[in-house]
């Protein structure tokens, strides 16, 4: 599928204004932008797995289109929340547990490249990720 493949992060785009709307302080704000994040990610059907490593942690995540899972941020906020695909964009809507506030997250291939678009409380943010 599309999505498969390694993927290495390339840039961010307004990253640290998202992660300090989603209340995330300055330290690890800073610390998150130089994280080194790789996805590893297989899709097959509307399975889904992906491995996330990073200068902080490994997590693997799975899950199925349409069926809500739990998820935890790098920073220890919990979210719970559905994947589907839009066209050929995998979009995810996620609840966090802490305050009901809804984070949504956007997957798509431009140009090569994975683009992940995120949106919190009227705040976008992009990282950009190229295959490795």
């Amino acid at each position: 599928m599309a999505f498969n493949g390694t993927w290495k992060i390339d840039r961010n785009e307004n990253y640290d204004k998202f992660m300090e709307k989603l209340g995330i302080n300055v330290v690890k704000r800073k610390l998150a932008e130089h994280d080194n994040l790789k996805l590893i990610i297989e899709q097959n059907g509307d399975k889904f797995i992906i491995k996330e490593s990073s200068t902080f942690r490994t997590k693997d995540i799975e899950f199925t289109l349409g069926v809500q899972f739990e998820y935890s941020m790098a920073d220890g906020t919990e979210l719970t929340g559905t994947w589907v695909m839009e066209g050929e964009t995998l979009k995810g809507t996620f609840t966090r547990k802490d305050n009901g506030n809804t984070l949504t997250t956007t997957r798509s291939l431009v140009g090569g490249e994975l683009v992940q678009c995120y949106n919190y409380e009227g705040v976008d943010a992009k990282r950009i990720f190229k295959k490795a």
